[in-house]
């Protein structure tokens, strides 16, 4: 499995806004699932001082990707809703994605994203459309 978490981690570092500029890792991948972290640093802050939504929009959206494409890069997200239930507490966050239908042409994914203190921050719902059928 740990090849195989490599290659995974090895495809998807062409998601260089993911992986680079935001920083986020793949550290679990399975059938239609995926865990990534994201360790905060000054830059993913707002000018609040708290983490930017789009920081952890993002971190469920790479963590869709990659359940969703962890064998085959053929989906796209199609739509996606957050909602954003408590501020971080912690130093870093992680995002489990999790495939509640995979369809022919559409699939429908669960992302919960916590911070270290095991606080549930956001719940994200992203619906994937694949393009290579």
């Amino acid at each position: 499995m740990e090849d195989y978490l490599s290659e995974v981690q090895e495809r998807f570092k062409k998601d260089l806004f993911a992986t680079e500029t935001t920083g986020i890792e793949i550290i679990d991948v399975g059938d239609h699932s995926a865990k990534c972290v994201l360790h905060l640093t000054s830059k993913h802050l707002n000018a609040m001082g708290a983490v930017m939504g789009g920081v952890i929009y993002t971190l469920a959206d790479f963590a869709f990707a990659v359940a969703a494409n962890h064998a085959v890069l053929d989906t796209v997200s199609g739509s996606g809703d957050i909602k954003f239930i408590n501020p971080t507490k912690g130093k870093s966050l992680y995002a489990e994605a999790r495939c509640l239908k995979n369809g022919r042409t559409t699939s429908f994914y669960d992302i919960t994203i916590n911070d270290d203190c095991d606080n549930v921050i956001s719940k994200v719902s992203i619906v994937g459309t694949r393009v290579n059928i």
